[in-house]
């Protein structure tokens, strides 16, 4: 009877097995193979379309190439788009609607503060946390909001004085160190012919790096920090950011910039720079990459970069700290619509970016500081680049530009209040006017909302967010 019942029970089990293999073959599937080749298509948005960002574009592309590679089932569409179009107009309109790319690159800080209140961005904390990525990054301040984290920074950034040598020593001047010696040699350049300060604000953020210098300067940075956060005590039209604004103002009009300031791009703007037409340019350090004149040799464009001096941006009163622009804020995010495997996909490809090798070439091809905690040698990066990491190790203070503390609505007015005042439209009073209303405007419609939690609700404080402005860094 044992055999029998232990022959009853072979013969079940063959029947089942040979039942499971019939089926399986007449649906033409295997269910393990289908499971392993399923294909996912990710969209991955970023705005490194222009010239002095090449390097960062060929960078992310051999990832993408790299990670598809090793992940055969996983297509990745990697598109570009303008940077202002991007950030101003068709991100915001997705976050609306809740359809952002899967990933993309953005600005942290006051930028996405509304993107995390509507729960369109992913909450990465776990993912950081779980793959032992949180002690590599720099600085995450940016990024965090009530303790989680909604985007990693992919590299970090500073906005130093950047001036040609060689036209400093042939009209006898001196490195400026306070807002004084700098209106100097300001007036000395001008009268020999130079143009003082390239500069190109055709997409209006180029402006506000003198403007939240000059305010920094008169006032610290105590105040903005009170701004932004709507804090009813402390108002734009006070007589330190007028001092700073009238400061502008009047170098707008005795020929600082070059008359048609508004109207240059960014690589219009350096080449006045690298060609010696003008004597200065004051932005960050994504643009060293241009700092050289248009010959074919790569000898040419070395003895520029020796022509070029870096130091900060003066102080109103010598002695003072001389605090430097920057931070770590480009990054990327990820919607928080991504689940299962295709959340999965999106988790895998985001860490490819934060590798020693991946943050190395950051360095060393795009000349951007690394977001995180990696050596490397200042040597092989060129001698203004190597300027520039020996002034921040030098800094003691940083602040995170202004334009990246002031929400979007604000920004718009702060930005656009600028590029009149350079272009003679609006004097310094009128421009703190009409930023304090839209500062008003912008906390009024804050304190009427609720605080919303779920993404219905959120889409409504997107959308009314949106209606306050027409359209930065």
């Amino acid at each position: 009877m044992k055999w029998l019942l232990n022959w009853g029970w072979m013969l079940l089990y063959t029947t089942v097995l040979a039942v499971s293999v019939i089926i399986i073959t007449a649906g033409n599937r295997d269910p393990i193979e289908e499971n392993q080749s399923e294909k996912i298509t990710l969209t991955f948005r970023h705005f490194w379309i222009k010239e002095h960002d090449r390097p960062m574009l060929n960078i992310f592309e051999d990832v993408v190439s790299e990670y598809q590679n090793a992940h055969p089932n996983v297509k990745v569409n990697f598109e570009g788009m303008d940077q202002t179009t991007h950030r101003e107009q068709k991100l915001k309109s997705e976050m609306v609607t809740g359809t952002p790319p899967d990933m993309f690159v953005l600005f942290g800080g006051a930028e996405i503060e509304p993107y995390v209140r509507a729960n369109r961005l992913m909450d990465l904390s776990q993912f950081v946390k779980n793959r032992g990525l949180k002690a590599k990054y720099r600085d995450l301040q940016l990024w965090t909001f009530d303790k989680r984290v909604y985007g990693l920074p992919i590299e970090g950034n500073a906005e130093p004085l950047y001036y040609n040598k060689m036209i400093f020593n042939e009209l006898g001047l001196k490195e400026p160190s306070t807002l004084s010696e700098l209106d100097h040699v300001i007036s000395v350049l001008r009268d020999n012919g130079y143009i003082p300060f390239a500069l190109g604000n055709e997409d209006r953020w180029p402006a506000a790096i003198f403007a939240h210098y000059l305010m920094d300067r008169y006032a610290g940075p105590e105040l903005i920090q009170a701004l932004s956060h709507g804090d009813d005590n402390y108002d734009f039209r006070n007589e330190k950011y007028l001092q700073a604004y009238e400061h502008l103002d009047r170098w707008a009009k005795s020929g600082a910039f070059a008359a048609s300031a508004n109207g240059y791009s960014t690589e219009e703007a350096i080449a006045q720079f690298t060609s010696g037409k003008a004597a200065m340019y004051l932005n960050g350090n994504w643009d060293i990459n241009l700092f050289h004149r248009n010959e074919k040799d790569t000898k040419s464009a070395t003895s520029f970069q020796d022509e070029v001096g870096v130091i900060p941006f003066p102080v109103l009163r010598q002695g003072e700290t001389k605090s430097i622009a920057g931070g770590y804020t480009i990054g990327i995010g990820l919607s928080s619509n991504l689940e299962d495997a295709k959340k999965e996909a999106a988790l895998d490809l985001l860490e490819y970016f934060y590798t020693e090798e991946v943050q190395s070439r950051i360095v060393y091809e795009g000349l951007r500081l690394p977001s995180i905690k990696i050596s490397f040698d200042p040597e092989r990066t060129g001698p203004v680049f190597a300027q520039v990491i020996t002034l921040m190790e030098k800094s003691t203070q940083s602040f995170v530009p202004y334009d990246n503390v002031l929400s979007p609505e604000v920004k718009r007015s702060f930005l656009k209040g600028l590029k009149e005042m350079i272009g003679g439209q609006l004097d310094a009073g009128e421009a703190l006017e009409e930023l304090q209303l839209s500062s008003e405007l912008y906390w009024d419609l804050r304190s009427s909302s609720l605080p919303f939690k779920n993404s219905g609700g959120a889409v409504n404080e997107l959308d009314g967010s949106e209606v306050q402005s027409n359209s930065g860094r």
